[in-house]
């Protein structure tokens, strides 16, 4: 076996990746990226694992979310911080509920490319080639604009640098600030429809209350006003995240320079695809997204390419069915990790499973059906004896309205008033939020039932 390079992906079949038709463009990008320094850091990568290890142990919980494709249009400071400031939030609530540290995952500064389920697509008679994500092409529907064109690599790592720079900024100078961040959570609570969620939120004030009583706040710890944030995005566009591939000094190991995690998606984890080659390689933490189609046998094959060491917090298996199907694809995935031996931290996504066209023609995503998938989630874990170690949402600190349901019920008829997704919909604040006080009941009635069991 040949010894893994970070460019051995391309001796390997690709798929959902542009093909360039300026090689000489590609090239001279690609040389540019590759002296830029890298986005993330080999310690970061490598502390972010051990915390998804923990998460596999039921030790910690992951919350990972954020925009289901960053656009260059709506880039702005602004909508970085809102997004910041609702995972915040969700994760302070569900710190409350699970009892253990919340590991906070953004889908920000590197999530600019989508897989397509066709090539093309057609408007009005007429077909082009279908929009990929701003790193790849642009939205409108124009022959130019769906040519992929490499100099948008550039500007997606420009944009990137900017967002880890302010998450950074915010997540150490104060932003995050404990108290700050419960106080928004009870403007949530104030409404009349959010009222099954005020009890819990009054809880956390007793918590917060009592902590300032016996002398811990912001002037003693120092973790009460900073935390950790980590980003990710699924690695798609080979090139770019080759380019940013760097060799850690420190254990002579490979970092994806691009992001803390990356994921391998639904339509590109085949075990002998690019995409799996070049993840195997990377020393970063590494999701698989796990649908319907998936077997045992793949399972387990790429179970043994991306983590041939068994390393704790190395693959965060993320489960990806549909309202209503875990029961019947979960426990045989289950069962073919608890046959290997394989570590795995295993985590819920309950939007990609969920996306249908509305009434009004819109694309979204019923909040009853993704509650419901985490809810099957955790119901299966427990028959299984098996551990749950997070939620993955498409999510946005912005008040649009691409999911329909929550208290501040959004209908079919409402989708057009804030529909602003440049691919696929996501839920707003309040339904963020709202689902964050939901998990977090889950995991709450799940540690009791653990522990009668221990008890008993």
């Amino acid at each position: 076996m040949s010894e893994w390079q970070k460019s051995t992906w391309r001796n390997k079949p690709r798929v959902q990746m542009p093909e360039y038709t300026n090689t000489d463009a590609l090239s001279s990008v690609e040389a540019q990226l590759s002296k830029y320094p890298p986005l993330v850091f080999a310690g970061e990568a490598r502390r972010l694992k051990q915390h998804l290890g923990a998460a596999g142990r039921g030790e910690a919980f992951l919350l990972q979310g954020g925009d289901c494709a960053e656009s260059f249009e709506q880039f702005s400071a602004d909508a970085i911080r809102d997004t910041f400031k609702v995972m915040l939030q969700m994760a302070m609530v569900l710190t409350y509920g699970a009892k253990v540290p919340v590991i906070k995952v953004g889908r920000m500064a590197g999530q600019f490319a989508k897989p397509r389920s066709a090539p093309t697509e057609t408007v009005n008679g007429v077909e082009l080639p279908s929009y990929r994500g701003d790193i790849i092409n642009d939205l409108a529907f124009t022959e130019t604009s769906r040519i992929p064109d490499p100099k948008r690599m550039l500007q997606a790592y420009t944009q990137a640098a900017a967002t880890v720079n302010l998450i950074r900024a915010f997540s150490t100078g104060g932003y995050a600030d404990v108290n700050q961040v419960h106080a928004w959570t009870l403007g949530f609570t104030e409404g009349e429809k959010a009222e099954s969620y005020r009890e819990m939120a009054n809880r956390i004030s007793d918590t917060l209350d009592f902590m300032k009583a016996a002398g811990i706040n912001n002037d003693t710890a120092h973790t009460l006003q900073s935390v950790e944030f980590y980003t990710s995005h699924e690695g798609l566009l080979l090139e770019y995240e080759e380019a940013l591939t760097r060799l850690d000094s420190t254990s002579g190991k490979w970092l994806a320079g691009s992001g803390h995690m990356l994921w391998i998606g639904d339509r590109t984890r085949q075990p002998d695809g690019a995409h799996v080659e070049f993840c195997s390689g990377v020393q970063n933490p590494v999701g698989l997204k796990c649908g319907p189609t998936t077997t045992a046998e793949d399972l387990k094959v790429l179970m043994a390419k991306l983590n041939p060491e068994n390393e704790e917090g190395r693959l965060t298996l993320i489960a990806r069915f549909g309202a209503g199907k875990a029961g019947e694809h979960l426990p045989r995935l289950i069962k073919a990790v608890q046959q290997e031996g394989a570590n795995v931290t295993w985590v819920c996504d309950p939007m990609h499973g969920n996306t249908i066209k509305s009434s009004s023609g819109y694309k979204t995503r019923p909040f009853e059906s993704v509650l419901r998938e985490v809810r099957d989630f955790f119901a299966i874990h427990t028959a299984e004896g098996t551990i749950p170690g997070g939620v993955h949402f498409e999510m946005t600190g912005q008040d649009v309205t691409e999911c329909t349901g929550g208290v501040r019920a959004v209908t079919d008829e409402d989708l057009s008033d804030r529909y602003h997704t440049a691919c696929d919909p996501r839920l707003n604040a309040s339904q963020s939020l709202e689902l964050a006080f939901l998990v977090a009941e889950e995991v709450s009635q799940l540690r009791a039932r653990t522990s009668k069991r221990q008890v008993g």
